[in-house]
């Protein structure tokens, strides 16, 4: 048997794999007998949500660490918001069934959805590009910093972490259980695809190397964490990092911040906390500023 370290002690594996030889009898059967990290019906239990939560704090960390990354540019944006190839798709199967039910307003509606979608790619590429840019700044294969990090689902997320798989380079992505099916997107790293229950430790794993927040327009889900890390931000939780919106007509027209202010809800300062940007390029350009990089030269950063 081989000690850990150089205590006595046999590992947890070891151990696991020794129980599972037990002779069979009531006794061994029994779920009491189990080993407690080994009995799944133990762990889902209420009692035990400290220590799933634990665990999705961990498990993530530590497997992040093991490959080497060092932080993280985060990209947020819209699940629905596809590829053109797609979007066009959309478009022509929504023209079709209008012309085939011309008194039917869901359907005109649904045209105008769909050519709205359309002109959204702009950001599916603009994700795409952005990811291109900034996966040139992992510094080697052992350790990483600007490595692009997404919730790993389709849309806004797919085309960041098309754009690194693009350049040969580590992506993560952190998915969560959700009501209706979800998968992650194939352009996430394998070993770096992540699957959550806890919504909370999501936004943690999401925020705790992150050198720059990249927003681009969406829905709920966007809103709930563009607003979660501008508080955080607003109250100094975090330190103030680049905070990048894509695409200020969307923006300024789904939130009035100066409202907002006038009201006096925020600070005029607290209008600055985000960045209105339009291009990949130029999101690289503040990222890259901030962090003392040479503008459109990607380079390693220094680890906190």
């Amino acid at each position: 048997m081989t000690p850990i370290g150089d205590g006595p002690f046999p590992s947890a594996r070891e151990d696991a794999e020794l129980a599972d030889r037990n002779e069979e009898h009531p006794q061994t059967r029994s779920a009491a007998y189990r080993l407690a990290f080994k009995d799944v019906d133990f762990l889902l239990r209420e009692d035990l949500r400290p220590v799933r939560l634990q665990l999705e704090l961990l498990k993530p960390e530590l497997l992040l660490k093991e490959q080497g990354i060092r932080s993280t540019i985060v990209v947020f944006g819209s699940a629905r918001i596809h590829d053109r190839e797609t979007a066009e798709a959309n478009l022509t199967a929504a023209e079709s069934a209008a012309r085939a039910d011309p008194g039917n307003h869901d359907l005109a509606n649904r045209v105008g959805v769909a050519r709205r979608m359309l002109a959204n790619t702009r950001y599916y590429e603009e994700a795409r590009r952005l990811a291109q840019i900034v996966s040139s700044a992992c510094a080697a294969p052992a350790e990483c910093d600007f490595v692009v990090l997404t919730g790993g689902g389709p849309g806004i997320m797919e085309a960041a972490n098309r754009g690194a798989d693009d350049m040969n380079a580590k992506s993560i992505g952190l998915n969560i259980v959700l009501p209706h099916e979800q998968a992650p997107n194939s352009y996430v790293t394998p070993e770096l695809s992540f699957q959550f229950h806890y919504f909370a430790l999501r936004k943690m794993h999401f925020l705790n190397r992150a050198k720059a927040l990249v927003i681009f327009p969406g829905g709920y889900g966007t809103l709930d964490e563009m607003f979660e890390a501008a508080t955080l931000v607003q109250t100094g939780k975090i330190d103030p990092i680049p905070f990048l919106l894509f695409g200020k007509e969307y923006w300024e027209r789904v939130i009035n911040f100066e409202t907002m202010a006038s009201e006096g809800m925020i600070d005029p300062a607290d209008k600055h906390i985000f960045q209105f940007v339009e291009t990949a390029e130029e999101a690289w350009h503040h990222i890259a500023r901030f962090w003392g990089i040479p503008p459109l030269q990607p380079a390693k950063i220094s680890a906190d």
